[in-house]
């Protein structure tokens, strides 16, 4: 009998042939959903790729409901073969849900289109997360309280402390001093981090990540139209989901233990080993999903992201980098699609002053709260 492949294990079957974005920051006058038809233009005008090349359309709503395929698709004048909406898109989610439509053969040529304008409309991101009776009983309203009681739970089992924490955000505004885009610029040193204030103790303004408006959007292809479209595919190898939908039901649920089942899942579907990752993005609403998602997937030892930041394993200037966009705490809050442009021209060679060298795999991870995790390996050359 032939062998079965690993679930997700998509290699060479889809590649990302086009990334683009719109500016960030405070960006007043303009809808969301006209945002993100600003960056499938301006993607689509960087790459050369016609609209007519289009059929298929992933959309994602943004903080606050925008972002509908029907709204987008109208705005920018398409009528693909597939389309669809997820409720919570980040870049992995809308990414896998159009890798499945590629291979399922709804489309070929899929555009990923997110934007939001939920600094300019002053969100204050203060909807209930998670269960209800504990937002209203704990004031769970916001991402900081969750990772807050998480990173609590972690001092207690490994005596992490709030340094060692302090390396990701630190590590991470060294990236974003390098990148144009960024929204936090300024030096930001251990000890500039161990002397603010607190934000929600022991969280520092440094461990989340900063509310902004902005667009950003990605092109797959399918395998056969993907070296049409451009001469720099970056092939997908494979993917890997987990929900964690139990909820409290599951044993150490701050920690988010089911994020696990993903990594021992990814690098199988990749064909990979963890080793070959030259290059990490991890969603980082907050420094402490980081700190969870480097232990669960084997980059730190449970109770050692500090020392693998200090020992150079890991960071700016480290072996393993990790962001080099500055991540959702110090370039923007755009659920994750910023990494995924960033991964792409990453592996395109073409991220400017913070080119990495040599980088031909990189992995990105993500999560949706305490419910879901996600992550992709994606490589520059199939083996």
């Amino acid at each position: 009998m032939p062998a079965v492949s690993p679930p997700g294990a998509i290699r060479g079957r889809s590649a990302v042939v086009a990334v683009g974005n719109t500016v960030q920051g405070q960006v007043p006058g303009i809808s969301a959903d006209e945002l993100g038809v600003e960056a499938l233009r301006i993607t689509l005008a960087e790459s050369g790729i016609a609209k007519s090349a289009i059929d298929g359309l992933v959309t994602c709503k943004s903080y606050g409901g925008f972002g509908i395929d029907t709204e987008i698709g109208r705005l920018a004048g398409l009528n693909p073969a597939y389309s669809a909406t997820l409720d919570y898109g980040t870049c992995n989610f809308s990414l896998h849900l159009a890798c499945a439509a590629i291979d399922a053969g709804l489309c070929s040529v899929v555009a990923i289109v997110y934007g939001t304008v939920q600094r300019s409309a002053g969100n204050r991101f203060t909807a209930p997360l998670g269960r209800q009776d504990d937002a209203g009983v704990y004031g769970f309203l916001n991402v900081a309280g969750p990772a807050a009681m998480a990173f609590r739970r972690h001092q207690k089992l490994y005596g992490t402390t709030e340094a060692d924490l302090g390396e990701i955000a630190v590590s991470q505004r060294k990236y974003a001093m390098e990148n144009p885009l960024a929204i936090f610029k300024d030096p930001l040193s251990i000890d500039d981090y161990l002397a603010a204030p607190y934000l929600v103790d022991p969280l520092r303004r440094a461990d989340l990540c900063m509310i902004s408006d902005g667009g950003a959007c990605l092109i797959v292809a399918a395998a056969d139209k993907a070296r049409d479209l451009t001469d720099k595919p970056v092939h997908v190898l494979g993917i890997a989901q987990q929900t964690g939908l139990r909820d409290r039901q599951n044993a150490d649920q701050w920690l988010r233990p089911w994020i696990g089942q993903v990594a021992s899942r990814i690098y199988p579907a990749a064909g990979v080993e963890r080793d070959a990752v030259d290059a990490l993005y991890i969603q980082d609403p907050t420094s402490v999903w980081v700190m969870q998602m480097l232990e669960w997937y084997g980059f730190a030892e449970p109770g050692g992201v500090g020392e693998a930041f200090r020992s150079g394993a890991i960071g700016h200037g480290g072996r393993l980098p990790l962001n080099t966009n500055g991540g959702q705490l110090s370039e923007a809050y755009m659920w994750g699609f910023l990494h995924l442009c960033e991964l792409v021209r990453q592996l395109r060679g073409e991220a400017g002053a913070r080119q990495l060298a040599d980088v031909n795999v990189a992995q990105y991870c993500s999560t949706f709260g305490m419910m879901k995790a996600a992550s992709t390996i994606f490589a520059r050359e199939l083996a």
